[in-house]
């Protein structure tokens, strides 16, 4: 449903985020490891997120990225998918035609409508944070 990219982000900065409660800053290598991802892709990524004011980049041997903490419990999950991957998401066809539309819809319109407002609900009031806590607290993982 995410695009790669997106999901990369995604990963990323809730690792980031887990980090940044025990008051660490976490270098490019150490989210790597921890996410899955590729590093070059992952650091063009959080340069994306860093120019959008959602997580901080700080440079030399005491840098690493970190996110506030008060900064986490606002920032919406649905901030991180516009930063990475605008509102493609919400508005896309379900079988990916390059028109879709209530007038002309594809098979799966009237039911992947359905699906795109909750997924839409859901980003919109899930936190940084809440992610966040899940994966500290073991609930959830970033890697298999």
């Amino acid at each position: 449903m995410f695009s790669k990219t997106c999901e990369y982000g995604i990963k990323a900065i809730i690792y980031i985020a887990t980090q940044s409660l025990k008051d660490s800053r976490v270098k490019i290598s150490d989210i790597v490891e921890n996410v899955g991802s590729p590093e070059a892709f992952t650091a063009k990524i959080l340069g994306t997120l860093t120019k959008q004011d959602i997580v901080e980049s700080y440079t030399g041997p005491y840098g690493g990225f970190e996110i506030d903490k008060n900064k986490m419990k606002t920032t919406k999950m649905s901030e991180i998918v516009f930063a990475i991957d605008g509102d493609s998401i919400y508005n896309g066809c379900g079988l990916g035609l390059s028109e879709c539309s209530y007038d002309k819809p594809c098979p799966m319109h009237n039911k992947f409508v359905k699906i795109r407002e909750e997924l839409k609900k859901m980003l919109e009031t899930t936190t940084i944070y809440d992610m966040a806590i899940g994966l500290k607290s073991g609930e959830s993982i970033l890697k298999r």
